[in-house]
């Protein structure tokens, strides 16, 4: 990170980052496929935590409920780390295709989390559309709290994120239109 921030991520060598980590740079790709997995290594855990929090959630809860499970277990399992968090979402943000990769990531967490409502029995486009509002709010909660206080809580953040939601959402009657205009 410290690389990143002085140098910028497109200027920083896969040596440097070796070289100041007291490695080598063969074991650096033993680790990382790039110097781009140093900041998104952690996608396939989370990944894997949240849809195992979905595949656990009891079946008496609806589909949202489920998400909003998984989301909470990763902001637990995130735990305290923000001042870490903050410098690798800075370096994200200065950097177009990193924005771009962290968008892909998320999405395809999103396709996990629906693939898991699935396999619940959960139909399609709900499953999708709970997974994916469950996505929203982990992004925005995230967001919050990186730029937050520095004594958040990352679970707080999307404990209320997710009331916010449930807040917008009774706001309409399912299957009635109303009119925007």
């Amino acid at each position: 990170m410290t690389l990143y921030l002085e140098r910028g991520f497109e200027e920083t060598t896969v040596a440097e980052i070796a070289e100041l980590a007291g490695l080598t740079e063969r074991t650096f790709f033993r680790h990382f496929s790039d110097k781009r997995e140093v900041l998104f290594a952690g996608a396939g855990a989370l990944q894997e935590l949240m849809v195992s929090a979905v595949r656990a959630a009891p079946a008496s809860l609806s589909p949202f409920d489920v998400v909003a499970r998984a989301v909470v277990a990763a902001g637990d399992a995130m735990g305290p780390g923000q001042e870490r968090a903050l410098l690798r979402q800075r370096v994200i943000d200065a950097n177009d295709d990193l924005k771009e990769r962290e968008l892909i990531k998320l999405a395809a967490l999103g396709r996990a989390l629906a693939h898991a409502l699935i396999e619940r029995g959960v139909d399609d486009p709900v499953a999708s559309l709970a997974a994916e509002a469950g996505i929203a709010v982990f992004r925005v909660a995230f967001e919050r709290w990186v730029r937050g206080p520095a004594d958040a809580d990352l679970s707080d953040v999307i404990d209320s994120s997710i009331a916010t939601l449930s807040v917008i959402t009774q706001a309409r009657e399912p299957g009635k239109r109303q009119d925007h205009g």
